[in-house]
């Protein structure tokens, strides 16, 4: 099982997308400073959707096709559309 994910941190106002298969441990790792994109909103980034997906192939498609739409109002469409 792998997951889509976004994150948001109140520190930047800034969203980031990502793929993996374990959420909590990412998030950890992202709130650490340890990824270079991630570094800068630390420790302050919340997962605010997780999309479940059958394998890391079809997660990664996923991925990029969010990415591709670089859109903040999509991205928050997405995020309100799991209530």
């Amino acid at each position: 099982m792998y997951f889509v994910y976004i994150l948001f941190s109140t520190k930047t106002n800034k969203y980031y997308i990502g793929s993996t298969d374990s959420p909590e441990s990412r998030l950890k790792h992202h709130n650490a400073g340890a990824t270079p994109s991630t570094k800068s909103g630390a420790p302050f980034w919340e997962i605010k959707y997780l999309e479940k997906l059958a394998d890391r192939s079809i997660a990664l498609k996923r991925e990029l096709e969010i990415k591709k739409k670089k859109s903040r109002k999509y991205l928050e469409y997405l995020i309100s559309s799991v209530g």
